[in-house]
């Protein structure tokens, strides 16, 4: 199957003054390298479109986005997929936040991922709330800064085990050091997977919903570090359970079971 991963792309610009002399240099990183490394061991393509290519690149239409099965939105804010080069130069055009809702409402998959930049965001600058995409979320957004830092580790509790989404996967999961702080949509529209308690209060992790022919996952954290700790990454169902949401997205609830490397 076909998967679109939009996002998870970096670049950073550092300066270092040595006297009077400034010495600048830019790096940049994939966030989805071990995502898309696990993903492929679990024969699922996936075409990833970073950060920096999304205003121009993303899907304007139903037609572009009926060439996956699932789309994965992480680490990308609302703005750079409304603010397309047309808007920009002051033309009116497409809202793609729009054509995401289509999608999910005809029977495409939708998830959206946590990280500094999902959901409402770290510093509140993702801005998914109010829009056509939380329109669709099993969770709905908070309106300010939803990022939570927690580098002692979050343990999480897995509400409805017998979920597909949790097959082949054995618990408990491993520690998370941070997520999005979300509100569940408990309006009987979607189900609670999985919670994380922090501070007297239990934090939505995982949610899914079936919205019109389509289904949306919230994964409150990321797909990859630095939420995700090495431990997560490590661990021998990380694929598995990546695998599973988009596949379950995709509308396939018999998930693929595989076994984890042991010893030889």
């Amino acid at each position: 199957m076909n998967m679109l991963l939009a996002g998870e792309t970096f670049a950073a610009i550092t300066s270092v003054a040595a006297g009077g002399d400034v010495l600048t240099s830019a790096t940049s990183t994939n966030g989805a390298t071990a995502f898309n490394a696990a993903l492929a061991i679990e024969g699922i393509s996936v075409t990833q479109i970073g950060g920096e290519r999304c205003a121009a690149e993303f899907p304007y239409d139903l037609d572009a986005l009926a060439r996956y099965q699932a789309v994965v939105i992480s680490d990308v804010g609302a703005l750079t997929l409304l603010v397309t080069p047309d808007a920009r130069a002051g033309r009116v055009g497409v809202n793609r936040l729009e054509v995401l809702k289509a999608y999910v409402e005809n029977g495409g998959g939708l998830m959206l991922a946590g990280g500094y930049m999902g959901f409402q965001g770290m510093f509140g600058t993702a801005r998914f709330h109010d829009t056509p995409v939380e329109d669709v979320l099993p969770v709905r957004c908070l309106p300010f800064c939803d990022g939570l830092e927690v580098p002692q580790g979050l343990q999480a509790s897995i509400l409805q085990s017998s979920h597909p989404i949790f097959a082949g996967v054995e618990m408990p999961l491993p520690p998370i050091l941070g997520m999005n702080k979300l509100d569940f949509r408990s309006d009987g529209s979607s189900r609670l997977l999985a919670i994380c308690h922090h501070r007297g209060t239990d934090w939505p992790l995982l949610a899914v919903r079936n919205h019109g022919r389509g289904r949306t996952v919230a994964w409150a954290t990321d797909i990859g570090p630095h939420w995700l700790s090495q431990d997560f990454l490590g661990w021998p169902f990380y694929g598995q359970l990546m695998a599973n949401m988009v596949r379950w997205l995709a509308g396939n609830d018999e998930v693929a079971l595989s076994s984890p490397p042991g010893p030889e």
